[in-house]
């Protein structure tokens, strides 16, 4: 039998549609064991390849027949080798094109919603990675909010939709990804905005994100107002779309809340989460519909795969917003911080313009799971 690839789109797809799927990863296990493909419906084992060198007959008995099995290695190579053996089996054999490297580059738009004016909203949703970025569009003009930095699929997608990108925004100074939002602008000719207070002594111009700021998309006039909400940086910025949607960046997530660490001041800016949380946040439309910068786990997805609740159903079922007093609040979050996401020092220093990386460096950098939340 023949071995076949299967994209990062492809199997992004079998995820959302939850379609049995098998996997076979052949990375190391420390690599295994720290980011996986998942999903509610995929089951996957770990067996290194070296330890399939001399051939995958000791193996088998692992593997189930009579379906298809998808073989992952980090970049390729590997998993092509192993499916060829495993074809030579008799066994249907599928490999993860590009690797793991190409499953935390895709980027899944689905749309959200129509906004007034027939303006569109739009999540682009990483699965590998967990980072949620987003597009408005509206009579002919986008806006992009919290890019990652494959910035062609956002020309692409904005291009098909007959949209000139005006405004590039970033609710916060990234520490786990880099940010497309300033190459995009960049590219587009548009305005590339962020909170002054996470971009202090940058060496490029911006537009700074303050408290009731509005931008307008388009005819229709929709507005993202701008609503100070430190907490995860100091300069932490949500927005309010179309008085329908809130943008939490990585302050509020659908079953977790942002850490507070990643600059080194979990102490001082603690204080500062629990206030937008349960002081600003709790000000708002209980019908809001959070969108957030991130996802934790594959269960916070909806059917479409998207990640969107009300807010009034997060402070009913967010554990993170549910603890009244101020002093367990603390004692929770700091004695809980995951670990620190990988490279997040050089994560801030690319993002603040002041370190240059190629893209295959960037794209070692954003290899693992994301760790901006606090469960």
């Amino acid at each position: 039998m023949s071995i076949t690839p299967m994209s990062a789109k492809q199997l992004a797809e079998k995820v959302i549609t939850k379609e049995n799927l098998f996997i076979l990863d052949v990375r190391n296990t420390d690599s295994y064991v720290d980011w996986k493909v998942e999903g509610e419906k995929v089951q996957s084992i770990n067996i290194p390849y070296f330890h399939l060198l001399d051939g995958v007959e000791a193996v088998l008995e692992q593997i189930p027949e009579g379906q298809p099995i998808l073989v992952v290695c980090a970049k390729e190579g590997s998993s092509v080798m192993v499916a060829e053996m495993l074809a030579e089996e008799g066994r249907e054999v599928f490999y993860l094109q590009g690797g793991m490297k190409a499953w935390s580059d895709n980027l899944r738009p689905v749309k959200i919603g129509d906004l007034n004016g027939n303006g569109e909203l739009y999540q682009f949703v990483r699965l590998g990675k967990g980072c949620l970025s987003y597009m408005i569009v509206s009579h002919g003009e986008a806006v992009i909010i919290d890019a990652t930095r494959m910035t062609d699929v956002y020309l692409e997608f904005a291009r098909l939709k007959g949209a000139e990108i005006k405004h590039v925004l970033d609710t916060h100074l990234h520490a786990d990804h880099i940010s497309g939002g300033r190459k995009i602008a960049e590219a587009a000719g548009g305005v590339y905005w962020l909170p002054p207070k996470d971009a202090v002594d940058v060496p490029f111009e911006y537009e700074p994100l303050e408290d009731g700021k509005k931008i307008t998309v388009g005819a229709s006039v929709i507005e993202i107002q701008a609503i100070y909400s430190p907490g995860h940086t100091i300069g932490s910025t949500s927005f309010i779309v179309d008085h329908s949607y809130l943008l939490s960046g990585d302050i509020l997530f659908v079953d977790s809340i942002g850490r507070p660490d990643l600059a080194g001041l979990a102490e001082d800016w603690v204080g500062d989460l629990r206030n937008t949380l349960y002081s600003r946040y709790k000000k708002l439309s209980k019908e809001l519909v959070v969108l957030p910068a991130h996802f934790m786990v594959m269960e916070e997805l909806n059917e479409d795969g998207s990640a969107a609740r009300k807010l009034g159903e997060l402070f009913k079922e967010n554990h993170g917003l549910n603890i009244e007093d101020e002093k367990e609040f603390r004692e929770k979050v700091t004695g809980n911080l995951p670990p620190q996401p990988n490279s997040y020092q050089e994560f801030r220093e690319i993002n603040l313009g002041i370190l240059e990386k190629d893209e295959e460096e960037q794209r070692e950098m954003e290899i693992g799971p994301n760790r901006c939340a606090i469960r």
